[in-house]
């Protein structure tokens, strides 16, 4: 094309055409990415996408950060650009219904006290050190609001720990979450027990909640289920099942189209509930060995409980005191769950240390189940499942012992249970039965209006998307007597807990609250890097020098066994002088350890040269080894190029 084309309309023409192309292009790059971090660090999970791209209001959020106050800190300023790349590509994803703003609050400014306002605090980061600022803040933008009076609905993270990292994609979308539904949520408890309080009819007095409802109540608006009913209120949004036992079919069928729905459910199954009790027509209270039962939703879920068995774990057993002045003993069917048995990938059960557990039970995935099962909570290998009958009424726990033979393998107590589910009742609800044929004169009209109103109901022979349901095979994990002491003070209970249990309750409720899509948002890789080969080459040279200092440890017991023989006389009394034997000893022994002091030097040193030059070789790699390449293959795009002109002449 020559300069006069270019200047025809024509040429212009194409030219806009093409700038015009390039800005677009260009300005959608921001929008583009491609992830090629080894655990996708940059990638947002899907569920992530679609909690941002269906808020209904826009949502601000603002990074409170001293970033002035923290230049000489790289470690900090290293994880302060990695919280805000992460916002960033939030913000990106929710195609303008999230705003995104860095604050620096400077000491006695606006910014400051808007801070303060959001229950964020500066903290210190070394002791006696400068305080900073790093919490994050999502509130609903001004605009949005219906009726200032009442504020804008907000959620503060008053500080983004570094052990967080794992989890920041799953707490900032909790934060967003929460601001786009501020009304609390509901759980409906389901259960015949008195864990929301009751009557001990001996005492003959109320019994107060356990402590675990006092904190749910905390947070959730909580609704008892009635058992009677045929039907689940659908105002609850979490369904929360602890021991059932006995339940009626329409009640099972209630539950089943609950799960249908999306519904999520918490259950707390138990083959030996040791820490409930149950009341008889007379009064009397006596244990409630009876074991959970939910029959035909467990397999339809995927689900084997075997009701009549409880877990013993001998690496597990808790010690616990049979009476005053007696020791402590191991009791196989107490375990203390540790944190190296727990899931660390699931937010559920992270940075939990211990979960203690009474005669728990297990759980299994069913064979041909196309729900997906998720362990969250595991035995150790020296595990055993025993008849539940073993454990009841026991009075000595030694006695467990004798019947303890190790499985050698490891049982699942709690799990996640997700994907799409198929029904327990395909022939839909299942009919009533009416016993007493004058009670069903007397309510056939009631009976006819219930009828009519749930045929209304849609039958759900699949769920209507992938569901939600944890299940822990352990109700006694909900007891005070597990995890907490409560005291008194001012007329208010305090919980003094000594396990995670309620922790782990909380965080599942947390879980389930926001819905599948945030359940869904899997745990990220440490922004953070070991190099391998370094560590590599660290354990070796570790081992080199522990080998070189054993040697030298030998040869200084040797030496002294040597100078301890010498310094006695033929009857074993010492000399109490330096004989000229001793004293060649010594400088002998003097040498010697100054020269495996030298070798541990040059160990330390080679250790060093050898690190420098695996950096000297990568820079190289780096500088000079990706432009030669890159020049290799222009040559080489440049040679086919003529190659091919060549051909087409000829």
């Amino acid at each position: 094309m020559n300069r006069k084309s270019l200047s025809s309309r024509t040429g212009l023409a194409t030219i806009a055409f093409a700038t015009i192309l390039a800005v677009a292009t260009i300005s959608s790059l921001p929008s583009l990415r491609i992830d090629l971090t080894e655990d996708n660090l940059y990638s947002l999970s899907n569920g992530t996408r679609n909690i941002v791209s269906n808020l209904q209001a826009p949502i601000e959020l603002m990074f409170f950060y001293s970033e002035s106050a923290t230049e000489d800190i790289p470690q900090i300023r290293s994880y302060g650009t990695r919280v805000q790349e992460l916002l960033r590509e939030i913000v990106l994803a929710s195609n303008g219904r999230l705003s995104f703003s860095v604050i620096d609050p400077q000491p006695f400014s606006e910014d400051e006290d808007l801070a303060t306002e959001f229950g964020i605090q500066a903290v210190p980061v070394t002791q006696g050190g400068q305080a900073i600022y790093f919490g994050l803040v999502a509130a609903q933008e001004e605009s949005a609001v219906v009726n200032p009076a009442l504020g804008r609905a907000a959620e503060t993270m008053a500080l983004i720990r570094p052990d967080q990292e794992q989890f920041l994609e799953y707490e900032f979308m909790k934060l967003v979450s929460k601001v786009a539904n501020p009304d609390l949520q509901v759980v409906g408890l389901l259960t015949e027990l008195d864990i929301d309080g009751g009557f001990n009819p001996v005492m003959g007095q109320a019994t107060q909640q356990w402590m675990i409802m006092d904190i749910i109540r905390q947070l959730y608006a909580v609704q008892r289920v009635d058992l009677t009913s045929n039907t689940i209120d659908e105002e609850i949004d979490i369904l929360m099942i602890v021991h059932p036992q006995g339940l009626s079919q329409q009640m099972l069928y209630a539950i089943d189209q609950f799960v249908m729905r999306g519904g999520k459910t918490l259950v707390f199954l138990d083959p030996n509930a040791d820490s409930m009790v149950s009341r008889t027509q007379q009064g009397n209270l006596i244990p409630a060995g009876m074991s959970s039962e939910l029959p035909g939703l467990l397999e339809s879920w995927g689900i084997d409980f075997p009701n009549d068995k409880v877990l013993t774990d001998n690496e597990l057993a808790l010690r616990v005191s049979m009476g005053q002045g007696q020791r402590p003993v191991a009791h196989l069917g107490m375990l203390g769950v540790q944190k190296n048995f727990l899931t660390q990938s699931d937010i559920i059960t992270s940075r939990l240390e211990a979960i203690n557990l009474s005669s728990s039970g297990v759980i299994s995935h069913l064979e041909g189940s196309n729900t997906r099962f998720e362990p969250l909570m595991v035995s150790s290998n020296d595990a055993m499942l025993m008849d539940a009958s073993l454990l009841e009424d026991i009075t000595d726990p030694s006695v467990l012992f004798d019947e303890f033979v190790s499985s050698e393998q490891s049982f699942t107590i709690a799990a996640r249970i997700s994907g799409i589910v198929e029904t327990a009742f395909p022939d839909g609800r299942p009919v009533e039965e009416v016993e007493d044929a004058e009670e069903e004169g007397d309510e056939s009209t009631e009976t006819e209006e219930v009828a009519e109103e749930e045929s209304e109901i849609e039958h759900l022979s699949s769920s209507n998307g992938e569901v939600n349901i944890l299940v822990f095979a352990d109700t006694d994990m909900l007891s005070d007597r597990l995890w907490v002491q409560v005291g008194q003070f001012l007329g208010q209970r305090i919980p003094r807990p000594f396990s995670n249990n309620g922790d782990m309750v909380i965080n599942a409720l947390d879980n389930l609250s926001g819905g599948a899509d945030l359940a869904s948002i899997r745990s990220r890789g440490t922004y953070s890097r070991p190099f391998t080969r370094v560590i590599q080459l660290q354990r070796q040279a570790d081992d080199r020098l522990r080998i070189e200092e054993a040697e030298l440890l030998d040869r200084l017991a040797e030496t002294e066994a040597a100078l301890a023989e010498l310094n006695q006389d033929e009857n074993g009394e010492l000399i109490g002088q330096m004989t000229p034997e001793i004293q060649s000893e010594v400088d002998r022994f003097n040498e010697e350890m100054l020269e495996t002091r030298r070798s541990l030097r040059d160990v330390q040193y080679q250790l060093t040269e050898d690190i420098e030059q695996l950096g000297a070789n990568l820079k190289l790699i780096n500088t000079a080894l990706i432009p030669v390449l890159l020049t290799l293959l222009v040559l080489l795009l440049s040679y086919m190029r003529t190659q091919r002109r060549k051909s087409a002449r000829t």
